[in-house]
């Protein structure tokens, strides 16, 4: 069990994002294309974070083209580039999933004024 716990610490990120559920990312993806490797954004809100330690986990969600899209990221995972927060959210859930069954302006998040 503590060879386990030593492999999970060497995965974990030095500096993992502080993203909260609410917010709006930018996620920096690496996508392989041949031999080289590109950076793709996806952007949208943060609609779920699950777990801790070496798996935890994510799920951003955006509309594209009248369609809802959303994607499982884990935080450590080095395909994950970086993860910008854009705007920081006000809610008082841990799951955002209602926002699944909104449309227009009703899925919008309010904005934490600092």
């Amino acid at each position: 069990m503590d060879a386990l716990k030593l492999i999970a610490q060497d995965s974990i990120k030095a500096e993992a994002p502080v993203i909260n559920v609410g917010d709006t990312v930018k996620v920096h993806v690496k996508i392989p294309e041949g031999d080289k490797y590109r950076i793709q954004i996806f952007e949208g809100t943060v609609i779920a974070k699950k777990h801790g330690g070496v798996n935890e986990t994510f799920t951003v969600r955006r509309v594209a083209h009248g369609c809802g899209v959303e994607r499982v990221f884990p935080v450590h995972c080095p395909t994950v580039e970086k993860v910008e927060v854009v705007r920081e959210g006000k809610v008082r859930r841990a799951k955002l999933y209602y926002l699944r069954d909104r449309v227009g302006k009703a899925a919008k998040v309010k904005s934490k004024i600092q």
